[in-house]
């Protein structure tokens, strides 16, 4: 490949601008999930010493270069023990992505009516309820806390195990395509404790902690007034109708038309 220019000792290819480019938009894209946390800090610190071991190898200084080998060498190791929340964070992004979904299977849609029917059932009755319908990701670490079932979908199965006095209403009930994976699972807490001046009770923090670490929609059943609500990408939305619910629940299940596909790209590219 032909050098495009030179800048002093340095000779730069077109090859070297798409692999600049890349690394430049990698680079930008961890900075801007990880903006506005303690490990952003931390990532900028990280890639001032990559750049000075490559400046330190162009240019030959030795004993500098020998000093940055020995951090370099274990910056791998500090990086994943230092961003495991972050790195979580970033697989399930990756794992909402649409283009992985395509290999996904999408037979969960079909649970969106049986489960807006029981939580409609639950709602009526003021029965507390936390449903969380997996997308792409499976939990099953979260799954393991609580009672393996692995049984058939149904409403009539759903307003059972929520009734009060059943011995696994507490907690909540995994779903996955048209199966109960589990009852009575630990999930965990959303560090949000209010929304718009409200506080969240036990049940929609967990329900919405779950949605922020994994690819999942949980639907919360208000036990003391009865009303829906819906967590999802980190986000709870109140007060659902059984049919504004079942719509919701269709939606995220839904893989995008090929006419969706210019939104989804302009959204992974607008500047966050």
């Amino acid at each position: 490949m032909f050098d495009l220019f030179k800048i002093g000792f340095l000779s730069v290819s077109f090859t070297d601008l798409i692999d600049i480019f890349i690394v430049t938009f990698i680079v930008y894209k961890l900075y801007s999930l990880l903006r506005q946390t303690i490990a952003a800090q931390i990532f900028v610190g990280l890639m001032v010493i990559l750049f000075l071991s490559f400046i330190s190898q162009a240019i030959n200084l030795k004993v500098l270069n020998w000093l940055l080998r020995l951090v370099t060498d274990i910056w791998v190791i500090a990086f994943v023990i230092l961003f495991q929340p972050e790195i979580r964070k970033l697989l399930v992004i990756v794992a909402r992505n649409p283009f992985f979904k395509l290999f996904a299977k999408s037979d969960s849609a079909e649970s969106a009516s049986i489960i807006a029917d029981a939580a409609f059932e639950l709602s009526q009755r003021q029965h507390g309820a936390l449903m969380v319908i997996v997308k792409s990701t499976g939990i099953r670490g979260y799954a393991e806390t609580g009672e393996i079932m692995n049984a058939q979908l149904s409403a009539s199965l759903l307003e059972t195990i929520f009734f009060p006095r059943s011995p696994m209403h507490d907690g909540a009930v995994i779903i996955n395509g048209n199966i109960i994976e589990a009852s009575r699972c630990t999930l965990p807490l959303s560090p949000i404790t209010q929304i718009k001046g409200e506080n969240l009770g036990m049940r929609h923090r967990a329900g919405l902690g779950i949605s922020e670490q994994a690819d999942v929609v949980s639907i919360i059943v208000s036990e003391e007034t009865g009303g829906i609500s819906i967590a999802e990408d980190g986000q709870l939305y109140k007060g659902l109708s059984k049919e504004t619910l079942k719509n919701k629940l269709s939606k995220a299940f839904k893989i995008p038309t090929s006419r969706g596909w210019r939104r989804i790209i302009e959204q992974f590219f607008k500047p966050k």
